[in-house]
């Protein structure tokens, strides 16, 4: 008779993309005004995208606040159809920083964090961020605060996803082995590959996407996590 398989006794989640929807389109092409820069909320939402799963799979150098410079240099420059100078996606960075965005918990969030909890899991929160107290006022914020045992955030590590060492701090910290936890996410390699390269299962969270994308599994709502993970425990 063949083994079981092992529980899944932890989910891990990404937080912005994943759980809340901080993308504010309509207020980015305000912000960027200050740079003259006439945009269409949309065509900067449709390069956003693009340029997210671009620097997902090949990260520009540099430390966190460099790469931000980049991205918003490639996303004001596609957007805008017009080069944009370091110094300026710098200052549209700052602005960023010092603006109230709205952020949004996902309609299908808090069904699958229900459901989950359900199911007995521990449930906690990796992310690229700012600190451990930011990211538990943005979950306080949304009122899902308190169904995670652990929050993990880069910048109060120090080490941030892709590298594996942040999802073998948080299992640790959940006193489980990797191979008894799964990481949710966005991004195919920030999220899910690295993921799996630490020893984790995963599933990729593309919500304009097919459901048949490359491995790790992908997927298009949070509501079919507790699914599958009932499917793989079960599974002979």
């Amino acid at each position: 008779m063949p083994a079981r398989r092992p529980r899944i006794r932890a989910v891990l989640f990404d937080l912005g993309g994943t759980l809340v929807d901080e993308s504010d389109f309509g207020g980015l092409a305000e912000l960027a005004k200050r740079l003259y820069l006439d945009l269409d909320a949309d065509e900067i939402a449709h390069v956003y995208r693009e340029v997210e799963l671009e620097h997902d799979e090949r990260p520009p150098p540099g430390d966190r606040e460099q790469r931000q410079v980049e991205f918003w240099r490639a996303v004001l420059s596609g957007a805008s159809g017009q080069p944009v100078g370091r110094e300026g996606a710098e200052r549209f960075r700052l602005w960023l920083t010092q603006e109230s965005a709205p952020v949004r918990l996902y309609s299908d969030a808090r069904r699958c964090l229900d459901a989950l909890d359900a199911q007995g899991r521990a449930l906690a929160v990796v992310s690229n961020s700012t600190s451990e107290a930011r990211l538990r006022q943005l979950l306080d914020q949304v009122g899902i605060l308190r169904y995670f045992a652990r929050i993990v955030s880069s910048g109060t590590e120090g080490v941030a996803k892709p590298d594996p060492e942040i999802f073998r701090r948080t299992v640790e910290r959940l006193k489980i082995a990797p191979g008894e936890a799964l990481h949710v996410g966005n991004l195919l390699h920030t999220d899910a590959r690295a993921a799996s390269a630490a020893g984790l299962h995963a599933l990729w969270l593309h919500r304009y996407g097919t459901g048949y994308g490359p491995e790790p599994m992908e997927i298009t709502s949070l509501l079919e996590v507790a699914p599958w993970v009932h499917r793989y425990e079960h599974a002979r």
